[in-house]
């Protein structure tokens, strides 16, 4: 074999090796730009795509390979539009799963009396107050102990085992109610975390207003907020050493919907 022919045929493998890269990055990329803590604000565009690319030529390898480029078709178009709402809809269970967090922490400052300290929350991207911010961290932090990060690098390979490129994506309906589903169980996670908090902080400001009926002249609304913000700091405090039982069930159910997207 000729320098001349050999040289084509290793630019055809290079081409090759791209356009494999290039398709895979957009189903990842996709799930990580709708993720958590990675597909925020707080981390940089240029660094996602980074950790996109490099994910793509991690996993590329193991994967069929992508239809032959025609240009710039329907069928292409159509392709890449598939592509990214996998990704997209896979990312966006695990999103909802930390939103119970945040809803768990919207509740417990409500009866906190700490629903006024709003910040902003480059992690959500919008304002949010500092309980909540506390269990969206708390998540994030259960996530990676609990080797998250790399079941959701299994969830990726095995959507394209499933369901490879330019493969017919079934029921896309069927696919998009599983997470109408998981929208449930995400709300009833919320209000199960913050319900015990929830129950002692109400008892305690029931408290606190028949005390001040009883005896007015002791003015106990003023210490009724400081004691309020004490007991659901020693509440919280408490439930961190529960979190990981039903935070883990709910990392589960977002596993398992992210898995009927692809495969309902």
């Amino acid at each position: 074999m000729d320098p001349a022919t050999s040289m084509m045929i290793d630019g055809q493998q290079a081409f090759g090796m791209i356009g494999t890269i290039l398709w895979t990055m957009l189903r990842t990329g996709g799930m990580l730009m709708a993720m958590p803590l990675v597909g925020t604000r707080a981390v940089p565009v240029r660094i996602r795509v980074l950790l996109a690319g490099a994910l793509a030529m991690a996993i590329a390898p193991l994967l069929p390979p992508p239809p032959q480029a025609g240009g710039i078709d329907a069928a292409t178009v159509l392709g890449v539009a598939r592509e990214l709402a996998l990704g997209v809809a896979m990312g966006f269970v695990l999103r909802l799963v930390f939103e119970a967090g945040a809803l768990a922490g919207e509740l417990v400052s409500q009866g906190m009396g700490l629903s006024f300290a709003q910040m902003n929350d480059p992690l959500r991207g919008t304002s949010s107050g500092v309980v909540a911010h506390w269990f969206y961290l708390a998540f994030g932090l259960l996530f990676f102990a609990a080797d998250g990060h790399l079941a959701m690098v299994a969830l990726l390979v095995r959507s394209y085992q499933a369901l490879p490129v330019a493969a017919p994506w079934g029921d896309a309906g069927a696919s998009l109610g599983a997470i109408v589903d998981l929208f449930g169980q995400v709300l009833r996670g919320g209000l199960t975390l913050a319900l015990p908090v929830m129950v002692a902080l109400l008892a305690t400001n029931l408290a606190f207003g028949a005390l001040a009926k009883a005896a007015p002249a002791l003015n106990p609304i003023q210490l009724g907020l400081p004691v309020a913000v004490l007991m659901g700091l020693f509440l919280l405090a408490v439930l961190a050493g529960e979190l990981a039982t039903p935070v883990q069930g709910l990392f589960d159910a977002a596993m398992a919907t992210g898995a009927r997207v692809y495969a309902p």
